[in-house]
């Protein structure tokens, strides 16, 4: 059976659903199929089931059909470094810093990590469904395209295109990316999906005819824009969520720091009709919130920096305010971060908040696990990616409460017991359950708009 890559005609296309949502399809047909990108850039990570770190959406992808997570699902991570830099991830283990110059020049020597991993799968699984990256026919990086060409090359997928219909140009991006990407590749494209589209359906009748008669590309489907807040990719995604608040009693402000992180944090406070949420960028905002979260973050001494200059530490230092502060944003609270090594920054020293005793201390081998956790005498399945070290994972104090789990939301009991405190009408909802249920809506709707027969059929030829 043929494998399949998933091409946006440009960035922000819905590529990272969409291959989710296939995927899943796929599996409920009967086919053992895995998820995979092979480079991802992206501050939102998890902790796979054999350890080490890889990118939510297909992490997210492989959780919702049951399979065993791993890094060859994601060999290549990068994340936010700072100063043109950024921190590799290798086959799910931290490798350090590279500048961008670097990482593009030695791209011949990730091929073989890239190589492996989806080898690795193919041993496992009849298809492997590949996420692309941005688009695919940027001509002066097509040979150092990892995530798209490499991998259609190297192991002669089939592709889809996925074209947002949303930006605007839609015809223009999928004949340009068609007629500019490889001839070989040209012959492997079973056709083009549009997406997001938003109106009467049977305006596009016209477009689908000039897309298939004169571009002579098969449309796939033409999927109705259905919002789907889940499994985020990037914290410009999370930002564009939208959420019911017309039965909102709690307003929640999580403070969008510059180099925020794990943002998926946040998946189950969008999804509560009880909550209110907002990502606030100024000290004023946060006091019309009811709660302050202090998200986690990819370069914490920097941000930490920054919430000073934003006039946050009045806010931060309120006894009275509700606050959580999770991974980076509680190590913020400490009353020195210590950074001997400079592991985060040029700072080998910098004064925390002081709402918790003690030092952080950051250390050169990072701990990433998984697990669950007894926090506050409630058991939370979480895990942690940090530098930074305490000697407690977690600590109340007053209405300031911290931890380096991620995670902590989708506990139903969790919620409810910091929420219920602000309000007492606060009921809380089945997370699980409704993300099971999102999960099934969301995939049906791609079904009913996209030709999966076809998809079959070209991936059994």
């Amino acid at each position: 059976m043929n494998s399949l890559s998933i091409f946006g005609t440009s960035s922000d296309a819905g590529k990272s659903t969409l291959s989710f949502a296939i995927t899943y399809l796929l599996h409920h047909r009967g086919i053992k199929v895995a998820p995979f990108k092979a480079q991802n850039v992206s501050n939102n990570s998890q902790v796979t089931d054999e350890g080490g770190e890889i990118a939510i959406p297909q992490y997210f992808a492989a959780e919702a059909i049951g399979l065993r997570t791993s890094p060859n699902m994601n060999p290549i991570l990068l994340k936010s470094g700072g100063k043109s830099k950024a921190h590799m991830i290798v086959n799910g283990k931290s490798v350090g810093n590279k500048d961008v110059w670097s990482y593009y020049r030695d791209i011949k020597t990730l091929q073989p990590h890239v190589k492996k991993a989806f080898k690795a799968l193919q041993t496992q699984y009849d298809c492997i469904v590949a996420e692309g990256a941005g688009s695919p026919v940027e001509l002066n990086l097509m040979d150092k395209d990892l995530s798209n060409i490499y991998v259609a090359d190297e192991f002669n997928t089939k592709i889809i295109l996925v074209a947002d219909i949303q930006r605007g140009g839609v015809f223009a991006s999928i004949y340009g990316v068609y007629n500019l990407l490889p001839k070989k590749l040209r012959k492997n494209i079973i056709g083009v999906i549009v997406n997001k589209f938003q109106g009467d359906m049977t305006l596009f009748d016209e477009g689908v005819k000039i897309i298939e008669e004169r571009f002579k590309i098969p449309v796939l489907g033409v999927v109705p824009f259905k919002p789907f807040n889940l499994g985020f990719e990037d914290s410009e995604s999370i930002m564009n969520y939208i959420q019911d608040t017309t039965q909102s009693i709690i307003k929640v402000g999580v403070i969008k720091l510059p180099h925020i992180s794990n943002f998926t944090d946040f998946e189950p406070l969008v999804a509560d009709r009880e909550i209110e949420l907002s990502f606030i960028s100024n000290a004023g905002d946060a006091r019309n919130c009811d709660f302050v979260i202090v998200p986690g973050s990819k370069r914490v001494i920097d941000d930490l920096k920054w919430l000073h200059k934003r006039g946050f530490e009045a806010v931060l230092q309120d006894k009275k305010k509700n606050i959580v502060a999770i991974c980076g944003g509680y190590e913020m609270m400490f009353e020195r971060l210590l950074d001997p090594k400079q592991i985060e920054s040029d700072l080998k020293e910098i004064k925390g908040f002081a709402r918790f005793k003690g030092d952080i201390v950051f250390q050169k081998e990072k701990i990433v696990k998984k697990g669950t956790y007894n926090i506050s005498d409630i058991m939370v399945d979480g895990y942690e990616i940090h530098n930074g070290t305490a000697k407690k994972r977690y600590k109340e104090s007053g209405n300031l409460f911290g931890t380096f789990i991620h995670g902590l939301f989708d506990n139903d009991a969790i919620r409810n017991k910091i929420f219920s405190k602000i309000d007492a009408k606060y009921r809380g909802y089945n997370f699980k359950k409704y993300k099971k249920s999102a999960i099934k809506e969301f995939t049906n709707h791609i079904d009913r708009h996209v030709n999966m027969n076809d998809i079959l059929k070209a991936l059994n030829e």
